[in-house]
């Protein structure tokens, strides 16, 4: 008897290799196209802006050529943002993505340096990000022309060259998920990341129905929003899911619904 709501089959050590050898196979080709992508990406042309524009950090305006931090690459998350929502109103694919990247040191060591920008207006994100605890450095890009303050929601890879500053490229949607470790290591597991759109087999536990806009018990994004017992939902005890982990996080009961909800 078990309790599981579904499992794989159970076979012998030497089936289980067999198996496992056949899946190899398709994971080396897909690793060697995903070499060839990037090959293709390293290739791919670039635009040049004015990196004198200035973005709002934590010691007021600097232009941005400033983000580099002497390197001559950068990578950049853009952070979408809701205007005087509480903390927990903000995006939730956006909080993991900024989470999984809390160090750049290795990146540091490659030349790159890492940033998170946002069109939320200053005092309101300083107030968010000493909320989750973040150490990246975070900037407002509010009122900034693109191609450093438009595409929110984008990872972002810009070139320096002394003073001129190049773009080079973007992505977005499941192409941020290079950020979020949590991601590929739940895609390893029997069960995945217990998501609808899956294909798992028949039994096996029920996806998320999380649908963008809905903020109900049954579609709350299970990576975000939970109160101190771990139910996810929009209630006023509900926060990143991060703050219950971290040593002397601060109570909730400051925390309200979205403004609507």
């Amino acid at each position: 008897m078990t309790a599981l709501p579904g499992r794989p089959p159970i076979v012998d050590l030497a089936t289980w290799q067999a198996a496992r050898d056949e899946l190899l196979i398709r994971e080396k080709a897909h690793t060697r196209e995903g070499d060839a992508i990037a090959a293709a990406r390293r290739r791919l042309p670039m635009v040049e802006f004015d990196g004198t524009v200035e973005v709002v950090g934590a010691d007021g305006p600097v232009p941005f050529l400033d983000l580099f931090q002497g390197r001559e690459e950068l990578v950049v998350y853009k952070h979408m943002w809701y205007d005087g929502a509480p903390h927990q109103g903000q995006c939730e694919g956006c909080t993991t993505t900024a989470w999984h990247l809390r160090d750049a040191v290795y990146l540091n060591a490659r030349g790159v340096s890492f940033a998170i920008l946002t069109t939320g207006p200053w005092a309101e994100v300083a107030a968010y990000t000493e909320f989750m605890g973040y150490t990246q450095p975070w900037y407002s890009v509010r009122d900034v022309a693109a191609p450093v303050g438009d595409r929110m929601g984008h990872l972002t890879c810009y070139l320096r060259d002394g003073d001129r500053t190049f773009l080079t490229y973007a992505t977005t949607g499941r192409g941020n998920e290079r950020v979020n470790g949590a991601l590929g290591l739940l895609d390893m597991t029997p069960y995945g990341r217990r998501e609808a759109w899956e294909d798992t087999p028949a039994g096996w536990p029920e996806g998320s129905t999380f649908q963008p806009g809905d903020f109900t018990a049954n579609g709350a994004c299970w990576y975000w929003r939970t109160d101190a017992d771990g139910h996810a939902d929009w209630g006023p005890a509900s926060r990143p899911v991060p703050q219950w982990t971290r040593p002397g996080a601060t109570p909730a009961d400051t925390l309200g619904r979205r403004q609507g909800h």
